[in-house]
C-alpha cells in the first residue's frame, strides 16, 4: 500500500508540473491534474486538500532536487582554494536552476500565492550556513570583510545571476555562453572577496 500511495502522489505531483508548465497556475484544476495523472479526483483529494496544496508540493519537489545538487558541491568545495570553488558554485548554481528552466519560471511566479516562502526562506538559511562556512575557512585568502555580509552579497550575486540567466530563456543559451557567465561572474565574485 505504501508503495502505491507513494506512486499516486508522485504522479499527481508530476502531472501538476506538466500542466504549470504548459497551461500555466490559473488552468490547472484539480480535474485536470487528476486527468493527466491518472488519478481519480477523490483519490487526489485523499492526498491533496487543494491545487495550492498541490503546487506547494511541486515546489517542495523542485527546491529537493536544486538543494541536493547545491549540498553536493558545498560539500566537494570544502577543500578547494577561493577561485575555483567559486567557480564550481557558480556552475552549479546556473545548473540547477537550468533543470526545468520552464518548471523554475512558473514556479516563481507561484511561490509567493501558495505561502511557500518559509520552505525557500529555510533553503536560503541552509546555503547561506554552508557558504560562510566555507568563506570563514579561507579567512586567510580574503581582504578583511565581515563573514555574514561576505556571505549575503556572494549569494545574492551567483543566485541572481542564475536566476536570471533562467528567466531570460536558459534554454537559448549555448554551453559557449554559459562557460562565459561562469567565468564573469566567478571573476566579480572572487573580485569582490580577494
Amino acid at each position: 500500500m505504501q508503495a502505491r500511495s507513494r506512486a499516486t502522489v508522485d504522479a499527481l505531483v508530476e502531472a501538476t508540473a506538466r500542466i504549470l508548465v504548459r497551461e500555466g497556475f490559473e488552468k490547472a484544476s484539480t480535474n485536470r491534474i487528476a486527468e493527466i495523472a491518472g488519478v481519480s479526483v477523490g483519490s487526489l483529494y485523499q492526498y491533496f486538500p487543494s491545487k495550492e496544496a498541490l503546487v506547494a508540493a511541486v515546489i517542495d519537489h523542485h527546491n529537493e532536487e536544486i538543494m541536493g545538487i547545491v549540498r553536493a558541491a558545498l560539500t566537494e568545495v570544502a577543500d578547494l582554494p577561493i577561485d575555483k570553488a567559486v567557480r564550481r558554485l557558480v556552475t552549479v548554481a546556473i545548473e540547477a536552476h537550468r533543470i526545468d528552466p520552464k518548471l523554475h519560471r512558473v514556479l516563481a511566479e507561484q511561490i509567493p500565492r501558495t505561502g511557500q516562502l518559509k520552505d525557500v526562506e529555510a533553503f536560503n538559511r541552509e546555503v547561506h550556513t554552508l557558504v560562510r562556512a566555507y568563506l570563514e575557512s579561507r579567512r586567510k585568502e580574503m581582504r578583511k570583510i565581515d563573514p555574514g555580509l561576505a556571505t549575503f552579497i556572494c549569494v545574492s550575486a551567483i543566485e541572481a545571476v542564475a536566476h536570471n540567466t533562467v528567466l531570460n530563456q536558459a534554454e537559448m543559451l549555448s554551453e559557449k555562453m554559459v562557460r562565459t557567465l561562469v567565468d564573469e561572474t566567478t571573476r566579480m565574485v572572487v573580485g569582490y572577496l580577494r
